[in-house]
């Protein structure tokens, strides 16, 4: 790893009211981050009392998935008060401290917005499933059921099963895109829009710099129920092939033009508190997902959004040209974000690794990848560590998602056990038992074992990190795909005359690349080597250069 020619680092500024362009966010799942209480599940304590390590590694914002109050049974996504923090996590003025704390380090932070369904135990839900004549009646999707008694049509739920939930008290169905306790709010009803957005102001106002606002593809319904058709080609990007979900081309149970004008709602709300940001959640197959992302993200409407494309199984030169030539084809003045990894998805490291590939490298290489497109990239917590999905054996599974699905599909909790700050047998994480178990291959990857080592995966990532902040090409430039070199991905990235070119030999054999011209070398993995116009790669090596023209 070289680290040749770096001028002073230039981080996002608090004062820039488009920060976000140039900013890398951290995805935090706080139930595992750091237990300051002691009780086995993460809080705002020890999210708190980690803060500096997050800063030290140099990212510039955090995203806190959700901390409100909750039953739980999807772990936090199921609110039942959006307004108070749940005492598993800690108390409504920790959550300040927590904005205050990450303030004074230059860190931003954005909260999960969790606003698509409640939980069934929300009060709004609790007055409407007691029948029509309420204030709440219209605030959830209700609908009769067909003559013979069936669900009023096709849709089918992301955990398994039909979308509709029968209610005995008002003798109908109600809608649920995920688990049947997590009943889906009615947009169409300009009450529930208000209520949301009042939720937003909240917070806005007690400090947070704006949210994650988690699947805003499914705000609206089609009004007039209609069937969702089969799919032309079954989606395995947003669910598991196992997962009929699918099996259907989501036209009608989400997807719906409404959505546009809501987030225009939504933007109105961020315009007044300068500098607040609006990242969106696109869960939908690669088909229609990056034409969302575009059109979500017009000026007006959100400021970022991050789709499931990359998020995918696919690793091939040829899977990446098509989403970065996808998306500039559609952009316009979108800004998109990208992940590779978060709460949802097996992690990159394992996901992604070729066979005959290697862990650390994997994890390196992609990160370079994603902290180099255009774009605002999202670590999730580990990346960092190149940590490999966690075997979680059956009995200890606790995600309903894969209690479904076992054992075709595991579920969501080997990417969501606990974060390893050492290599003790509780990882420095909590001082009794965590809720998931800590993977022996994480303690070996842990926090402290890596810190001490100038080639681990951690010191990699501060180092490109490092030179993201230095170049503003790789924060605000354009990007150009180049030719391909057999396996060799190749971008450059162009901002104000400054040129840097981006090398991913994604082959587990050695690859070469030829540079014509004047280039220096900024970063780039072990093994690699400049030899006079030709750029050689190692099995799944990685170079950023720098155009000297």
């Amino acid at each position: 790893m070289s680290t040749e020619r770096l001028i002073s680092p230039m981080s996002a500024q608090a004062s820039d009211p488009e920060w976000w362009r140039r900013a890398v966010l951290y995805q935090i799942y706080p139930r595992s981050f750091s237990d300051a209480s002691g009780d086995g599940v993460g809080d705002l304590r020890g999210l708190i009392q980690r803060l500096d390590q997050v800063k030290a590694l140099g990212v510039d914002a955090l995203w806190v998935c959700p901390i409100y109050r909750s039953p739980m049974k999807d772990f936090g996504y199921d609110i039942e008060d959006h307004y108070r923090v749940d005492p598993l996590f800690g108390s409504d003025e920790e959550a300040q401290e927590l904005f205050e704390e990450a303030h004074k380090r230059g860190l931003k932070v954005l909260i999960d917005l969790v606003i698509s369904h409640t939980a069934s135990t929300h009060a709004w839900f609790v007055e409407s499933r007691k029948g029509p004549d309420n204030p709440y009646s219209e605030y959830f999707v209700w609908a009769d059921p067909k003559p013979d008694g069936s669900p009023p049509n096709n849709w089918l739920s992301i955990f398994g099963g039909s979308a509709w939930q029968w209610e005995t008290r008002r003798q109908q169905y109600y809608l649920h895109n995920f688990l049947s306790s997590q009943p889906d709010l009615n947009f169409h009803h300009r009450p529930v829009q208000d209520e949301v957005i009042a939720i937003a102001e909240h917070w806005l106002k007690l400090g947070a710099d704006g949210f994650r606002l988690d699947t805003v593809n499914f705000y609206f319904h089609d009004q007039q129920l209609r069937s969702n058709p089969p799919a032309s080609e079954k989606d395995n990007a947003s669910a598991p092939a196992v997962n009929p979900y699918g099996w259907q081309d989501h036209l009608f149970d989400k997807n719906q033009p409404e959505v546009i004008p809501f987030l225009e709602r939504l933007r109105a709300l961020f315009d007044r508190y300068e500098g607040s940001v609006g990242l969106g959640e696109i869960g939908e197959s690669p088909a229609r997902s990056i034409s969302l992302l575009a059109e979500y993200t017009k000026p007006g409407r959100l400021h970022l959004c991050y789709s499931f494309d990359l998020l995918s199984a696919e690793r091939s030169v040829a899977h990446f040209e098509r989403v970065i030539r996808r998306f500039e084809e559609l952009a316009g003045e979108s800004w998109p974000c990208w992940a590779f990894s978060n709460h949802d998805v097996t992690r990159v490291a394992t996901r992604l690794c070729p066979p005959g590939g290697e862990l650390s490298a994997t994890g390196t290489q992609l990160c370079a990848l994603l902290l180099t497109l255009r774009g605002t990239p999202c670590l999730y917590q580990g990346d960092e560590l190149a940590l490999p999905e966690a075997e979680v054996p059956f009995e200890a599974l606790v995600d309903p998602y894969g209690v479904e699905f076992w054992p075709e599909f595991k579920g969501r909790d080997g990417c969501r056990t606990p974060y390893p700050w050492t290599s003790e047998p509780l990882a420095g994480f909590s001082e009794h038992s965590a809720w998931l178990p800590i993977s022996d291959a994480h303690r070996a990857r842990s926090y402290q074992a890596q810190e001490a080592d100038p080639q681990s995966p951690l010191s990699v990532t501060r180092a490109i990190l490092q030179v993201r902040r230095t170049y503003l090409s790789l924060q605000l430039g354009s990007i150009e795909l180049l030719p391909r070199s057999g396996e060799v991905l190749a971008y450059a990235r162009e901002y104000q005359g400054e040129r840097v070119v981006c090398l991913f030999n994604l082959s587990v054999e050695g690859g070469a690349y030829p540079l014509k011209g004047q280039y220096t070398p900024l970063l780039f993995s072990k093994g690699s080597a400049q030899e006079g116009e030709m750029i050689s790669l190692p099995a799944q090596g990685w170079g950023l250069f720098l155009d000297e023209g």
